[in-house]
């Protein structure tokens, strides 16, 4: 049985840095695709912007390459905005981290791609993993 994996935006934002030690396997976690939902896209969009000075054609290219290689991409609905809240509330997470995983749930995946959250733990089902540990 294969993996079906949620990509948080850290990976994504690393797979399109010029440098670090990260950049390698942010790409390797790219090429080898996942699902992600339209806040990864909001999230990794106001990054580029703001942190990295991306022009809004370079952020559309490279949203256009994660489209490509990210399937299928989620829409937020206000069930999965139900779901975060009970998720937020029951783990005692940050609320954007239980949309997270309440969008993994509604995937159907099994493990979320993420530094953001304690590698190792099971929420909802779903297992967290950081890809940069070794």
């Amino acid at each position: 049985m294969s993996v079906r994996r949620f990509i948080d935006t850290n990976i994504l934002i690393y797979a399109f840095s010029p440098a670090g030690p990260k950049v390698a396997v942010a790409e390797q976690v790219m090429a080898d695709g996942g699902v992600i939902s339209v806040q990864i896209l909001n999230e990794f969009a106001n990054v580029c912007r703001r942190k990295l000075g991306m022009s809004w054609a370079e952020i559309a290219d490279d949203v256009a390459l994660i489209g490509a290689a990210m399937s299928p991409i989620l829409p937020l609905t206000p069930e999965t905005h139900e779901s975060a809240r009970a998720i937020a509330e029951r783990y005692k997470i940050a609320f954007y981290d239980a949309l997270l995983i309440a969008s993994a749930v509604e995937a159907g995946c099994d493990t979320l791609l993420t530094e953001d959250l304690h590698n190792g733990a099971a929420i909802e089902g779903v297992t967290i993993r950081n890809p940069f540990l070794s």
